[in-house]
């Protein structure tokens, strides 16, 4: 198929999609490939705010289109500029005044004396890794006089990183005070009045915070948001977003001229080559809208935000080019690899590329983030920094007359990592480098070579999986499933072991920051099950290696590989001994299912016969113990752990029958059986069955029981699944079925697990159709979180978690049951 065919294709579809009704969603997903590289539009205009890491944090992509010499905004916003005033303790050490005991008198004055105070460096803590002046006790008051010669200001900042509650005092004004912590500094636009409190000379900056709980940390400075110097700029006008499995495609309007904006990030199962390739396309569409030509140009910055964890690191930058591509490129000097771990953190190692076909005749330069817009309004480039802060990496692709007919252009965002995660004190390339000649610039070329093949692949794709998922649970619930899509793969890294199995770990995204967590992996399974059950062995390869080596001595399945991205171990402080092995075990027999064989069981064997020995004997009715919504607290007589455990033992007599172990079939079949009897009289409440075994008070989603469905087991009667579904419809709110009778809040992949025990298609959607309301609805701006409020549809934690992969089990039952 020739390129031009393709381009009239995209253009039908962009003509069709802007015809009709925009469908919302949480966050907008732009370039999605791994946890460090993710970056998407938190408003539904993609030119209604900069565009952003998963995280929150700034990583901006600036898009411009020229229409005869007129500039319109189309992506983004230009970036705030700000000077340092005070410099907090990431930019420069500074040392203060403190006191762990309340203080008397006029504490927040500037001639307050404050000499029997202690001294100590910033940042002040609990964490004795971090910590420059340990703080342990409940309260801290600190006094940083400063000294200050320009009073010229344009709006006065404060820049804060707190936890817990804090009170804040600018020369023993009032300027600030909070409840709760933040997990990164904080920026607060102070009222002019308060600017005002600043003198010419001494200051003092005075702040008292509170540890309520958990962590502890204090660090403040105050920095001066620069009066923006933004040239003539118009907004482009979004007509309309349309996201499907692998693209986001936006549409815009200006005088004279439509442009479409198509971001794909080709994560195809079936391919691993291109899934792993850490490239996405950023292709331009423009044709006249008034039987006109016109003169255009499209220009696109990339900050260097995208390479450092903190805006404030200073990168090093390049421009060079290959045979076939003009490359920018962009690092951090210090270039820290894998010296980080946790969740709310970026990557601050390996390089970000940004790359354009040289038949393109694109025109790529380095600016200031700051002045990157201007340099094109203006047309005044200026000298090219290669070293800095917050620098830009920009490209402008000139598309000369343009008329009826619509042109296309593309550039390609991609980043090397260098190395991707410590693999039991192992450092793992990323998966493109198995090859130890593999470069960046090769796959950028290989990429480039074969838009037009991946372009028509995505197209297939995305068209196969939406009818599909329409076809099992109708039009919302296939919307679901696109936006689950991307969301789950990307919170994902694909290596190879030392071993050299196939490892896909993920990262407990704005959870505790776990790599390879079992109780993730549980709730992620559908997806990968559908479309490649080789990245689910991926996502179990790595605890059985754990589990099956010395490092692990315990009976029961481990939690996690440690904190992302170093999977040396365990770190979760505690254990999940029924969740962990019947997720195993039950994740070990849906591969089978997927894959027609137990093979992969087979290797692990004893590992999971000592594991069903230990749900035989501690299973059945758990003890106070946490399960997967460890949120909601330890609990004992669970009757959903219960299931898994049933279900577990269920599984691993289906998966000795498969590999010839007749009398081990029978004899936890057997088991199995007897527990669901004994299940369905402790569980009994009359019209459902409880949450807590002889508790008939309450209740839970159930949502365990689907495997039972999905792998045909048939441990469990139709009675106990339309008790159940039945007794949910009576249970909902507006936004959806609440996880149980303790609170109203939920898990939106539990509800289609649940949904999915319906056995008819109405129940399903009278179950399914709130979670689209919420993801459509939703106030809170954020990738899909998976844990919501069902009065209000508001986010209550966790976002961009790889666990909505679990929405696609409709389709998986809907799959397996053929």
């Amino acid at each position: 198929m020739k390129k031009g065919y393709y381009l009239i294709t995209i253009f039908s579809l962009l003509c069709s999609i802007a015809s009709a009704q925009d469908k919302k969603a949480p966050a907008y997903p732009l370039i999605t490939h791994n946890t460090y590289f993710s970056i998407w539009s938190f408003t539904n205009d993609l030119n209604a705010s900069t565009t952003k890491h998963w995280t929150g944090k700034d990583q901006s992509l600036l898009g411009l289109i020229k229409v005869d010499g007129t500039a319109y905004r189309f992506m983004g916003k230009e970036p705030k500029e700000y000077k340092t005033i005070l410099p907090a303790a990431d930019e420069k050490p500074y040392q203060c005044k403190y006191t762990e005991t309340g203080p008397t008198g006029n504490w927040t004055d500037l001639p307050y004396n404050d000499s029997n105070w202690k001294t100590g460096t910033a940042p002040f803590s609990d964490d004795k890794t971090k910590a420059k002046t340990l703080w342990t006790s409940k309260n801290i008051w600190v006094r940083r006089t400063f000294t200050i010669n320009d009073l010229n200001i344009d709006k006065l900042v404060l820049k804060i990183f707190h936890d817990d509650n804090v009170e804040v005092y600018l020369n023993g004004k009032e300027v600030y005070n909070f409840e709760g912590w933040v997990s990164d500094f904080k920026l607060v636009s102070l009222k002019d009045k308060f600017k005002n409190k600043l003198k010419k000379g001494e200051n003092v900056l005075a702040i008292h915070c509170a540890n309520t709980a958990g962590g502890a940390w204090l660090d403040a400075g105050l920095v001066d948001e620069v009066k923006a110097k933004a040239g003539p700029v118009l907004l482009a006008r979004q007509k309309s977003v349309d996201i499907n499995a692998t693209q986001t495609i936006y549409n815009f309007e200006c005088v004279g001229i439509d442009l479409a904006v198509i971001f794909t990030s080709p994560l195809l199962m079936n391919d691993l080559n291109i899934f792993s390739r850490p490239v996405s396309y950023i292709s331009y569409v423009v044709r006249a809208n008034d039987g006109r030509n016109h003169s255009v140009q499209v220009f696109f910055s990339t900050s260097t935000t995208l390479a450092v964890n903190n805006p404030l690191q200073p990168v090093i930058t390049q421009k060079y080019a290959t045979p076939v591509l003009s490359i920018l490129k962009a690092g951090t000097v210090e270039q820290p690899v894998l010296q980080k771990k946790g969740d709310d953190l970026r990557i601050d190692w390996g390089y970000v590329y940004v790359a354009a076909p040289k038949s393109s005749g694109a025109n790529q330069y380095i600016s200031t983030q700051v002045n990157a817009a201007n340099s094109f309004i203006d047309n005044k480039q200026g000298p090219a920094p290669k070293q800095g802060k917050q620098l830009a990496l920009n490209t402008v692709l000139n598309f000369g007359n343009v008329g009826a007919g619509a042109k296309e252009k593309f550039i390609e965002l991609g980043y090397d990592d260098l190395y991707s995660v410590q693999y039991f004190k192992r450092n793992l390339k990323p998966w493109w480098k198995l090859n130890r000649k593999a470069t960046i610039e090769n796959e950028l070329s290989k990429a480039a070579a074969g838009y037009t093949s991946v372009m028509q692949k995505c197209d297939k794709f995305n068209k196969a999986m939406y009818n599909d998922a329409v076809k099992a649970g109708g039009k919302n619930y296939g919307y679901l499933c696109v936006l689950a899509y991307r969301e789950s793969i990307a919170a994902h890294q694909l290596v190879k072991s030392p071993k050299g199995e196939i490892l896909f770990l993920s990262k407990e995204n704005f959870s505790n920051g776990s790599i390879n967590t079992v109780d993730v992996t549980y709730p992620s399974a559908p997806l990968y099950l559908l479309y490649n059950p080789r990245l689910l062995q991926g996502m179990l390869n790595g605890i059985y290696h754990y589990c099956e080596s010395r490092m692990w001595e315990n009976k029961f399945a481990a939690h996690d590989l440690g904190t992302y991205p170093m999977a040396n171990g365990q770190t979760y402080p505690a254990n999940m001994p029924v969740e962990e092995s019947g997720n195993m075990i039950i994740l070990t027999a849906a591969i089978a299912k997927a894959e027609g064989n137990a093979r992969y069981a087979r290797r692990h064997w004893k590992t999971l016969s000592t594991w069903v020995d230990f749900l035989d004997k501690a299973g059945f009715d758990p003890s106070s113990q946490l399960c997967t919504d460890d949120f909601a607290g330890h609990l004992a007589r669970n009757a959903n752990l219960s299931i898994k455990a049933i279900v577990a033992i269920g599984a691993y007599a289906a998966l000795a029958d498969e590999l010839g172990y007749r009398s081990v079939a029978v004899k936890y079949r057997e088991i199995a059986k007897a527990m669901v009897a004994k299940w369905m009289k402790m569980a009994d409440a009359g019209d459902h069955y409880s949450l807590v075994f002889e508790r008939p008070d309450t209740w839970s989603q159930k949502y365990n029981l689907v495997w039972d469905k999905v792998l045909k087991l048939n441990l469990f009667p139709a009675k106990v699944y339309k008790t159940e579904v039945n007794y949910y419809l009576t249970k909902q709110n507006p936004f959806g079925l609440p996880l149980d009778s303790r609170k109203t809040y939920t898990k939106s992949d539990w509800i289609l697990w649940t949904a999915t025990l319906a056995d008819n298609q109405n129940d399903f959607q009278t179950l399914s159709n709130p979670v689209y309301k919420y993801a459509t609805e939703t106030s809170s701006h954020v990738p899909l979180s998976d844990w919501h409020e069902t009065t209000d549809g508001k986010q209550v934690g966790f976002q961009a978690r790889s666990v909505v992969g679990g929405y696609f089990m409709k389709l998986l039952d809907s799959k397996w049951q053929q």
